[in-house]
């Protein structure tokens, strides 16, 4: 079963959370997700206790789909809609960021409950793509008003570096949990953003925690050249290009390749269970494309990294540079490659 950790008083979650961005339309860059195959995986998973949910406002289809989830646990399941737990954002598109007020913010919190089916919110997780747009702060301030409201039971962001998501919590927004893309390629939260959430009692949701699944066996010894299929690949095939690089990428598989066969277990689990043995890491968050991996997560609970994987790993790390800046900082940087690729104007209209 999944391990649980409480992420709030009198809220726990699953350690493993099930992320849904792989299945929002514009993902797969090949051919969609079968999405009767993804239901059955939904209730494979919280029937093995992986009961905590990921999605966002801005991933077309994804709430629709889980409020679709919710009625079908209502009928012949032997588990109930407030036997799980579902984290959702709140994303303003970047144009529009000047002009986001309290009317706004709750107009697209009443969405969220609607196509979610929700009366409350469990955790809404706040992103602002630019912080030299006034309202950043604001914007937090009217959350904390909907969740006084109890339209909101829990307040999160998302994508925050350290400096900003300290102006909130001095400003007295209650943030239980900052999710940051945190993984052994891309480990920029190492540089403040851990220790000050362990300071503050903040717990890390931690997504690319396998790097598009780009940390799996079939990738020893691949070309360089392949081609990938997701925007995930994407995005992680650059923050390898500019850490590891190609050759220390497949040395550090045929690492964690030994390391996992030491244990009988995969790459994935090792690289997943490394990431949630850091300070301050509540929880990963492993994307849901169809129901041929269920049983794999459970594997992530089965076994403990011992001090000497743990040394191999970081000593392997500590050859290689840490990508520059703060999380998400080089997403926000005008003209940089990993901005390029950001989608900032996707809620609908």
């Amino acid at each position: 079963m999944a391990e649980r950790f409480e992420l709030a008083k009198d809220y726990t979650i699953s350690r493993v959370i099930n992320g849904c961005w792989q299945l929002s339309e514009g993902h797969s860059l090949e051919n969609s997700v079968d999405k009767n195959d993804v239901m059955n995986a939904f209730h494979m998973l919280v029937e093995k206790g992986f009961t905590t949910f990921d999605c966002a406002d801005i991933y077309t289809g994804t709430e629709e789909f889980l409020g679709e989830f919710q009625e079908q646990l209502k009928h012949g399941s032997t588990i109930s809609p407030n036997d799980i737990q579902i984290h959702t954002k709140y994303v303003p598109d970047i144009d529009i960021l000047s002009s986001v007020d309290f009317q706004y913010t709750e107009k697209i919190i009443d969405r969220s409950l609607k196509r979610l089916n929700r009366d409350v919110l469990d955790l809404v997780q706040f992103h602002w793509w630019d912080y030299d747009v006034p309202g950043c702060m604001e914007t937090a301030g009217y959350l904390h008003e909907l969740k006084q409201k109890g339209k909101i039971r829990h307040i999160g962001v998302t994508n925050f570096d350290t400096d900003h998501l300290a102006e909130i919590v001095d400003a007295g927004i209650p943030v239980v949990s900052c999710q940051t893309q945190y993984s052994v390629f891309d480990r920029r939260p190492e540089k403040k953003l851990l220790d000050y959430c362990k300071d503050k009692g903040i717990s890390l949701l931690c997504y690319g925690t396998l790097s598009g699944g780009l940390l799996a066996e079939k990738w020893i010894g691949n070309d360089a050249s392949v081609q990938p299929a997701t925007r995930s690949h994407v995005k992680y095939l650059q923050v390898i290009e500019d850490t590891l690089g190609f050759d220390g990428y497949q040395d550090f598989l045929l690492l964690l390749d030994k390391i996992a066969k030491k244990h009988s277990v995969k790459i994935a689990h090792i690289a997943t269970k490394y990431i949630l043995s850091q300070p301050s890491v509540g929880a990963s968050i492993v994307g849901v494309r169809n129901s041929s991996h269920v049983e794999s997560n459970e594997c992530i609970f089965s076994f403990e990294l011992d001090d000497k994987d743990i040394e191999e790993i970081e000593q392997f790390l500590d050859r290689y540079p840490i990508l520059n800046g703060e999380p998400f900082e080089l997403e926000r940087t005008v003209g940089n490659k990993f901005r390029n690729i950001m989608k900032m104007n996707l809620n609908e209209a």
